[in-house]
């Protein structure tokens, strides 16, 4: 079955973090990366730009509504992704734990429709 890996996280703290701290973080998701591409298990994934390069778009009444920039209030943001194929919620969940951003932020565990 396959699931992606919501990595959530705070913008502002990521920002505030060293050079060497940041470098650190990142060699952590490398590393982890290529576990799951050893095992055969990544499918796919990327980090995402902050969110104030985001645009949302919404349909209200028929016309075309577009916000720039961040358009939530909430403490975490989606920072990046991991789509893996495992056999079931419990090896997903398993994945999500070891993913290196669960210690300072979120990791949401998402199934994905085959269609």
């Amino acid at each position: 079955m396959r699931y992606m890996i919501l990595i959530y996280g705070n913008e502002a703290a990521e920002a505030a973090m060293s050079q060497e701290e940041q470098q650190s973080a990142m060699m952590a998701h490398v590393a982890y990366a290529q576990e799951l591409r050893e095992k055969g298990l990544m499918l796919g994934g990327e980090a995402l730009l902050p969110t104030s390069t985001a645009t949302t778009v919404r349909i209200r009444d028929g016309k075309t509504l577009t916000t720039h920039g961040p358009f939530a209030e909430t403490q975490e943001q989606l920072g990046g992704y991991y789509i893996i194929e495992v056999n079931d919620l419990d090896e997903a969940l398993a994945w999500a734990a070891k993913n290196p951003s669960a210690s300072r932020g979120s990791i949401e565990v998402r199934p994905m429709m085959v269609f």
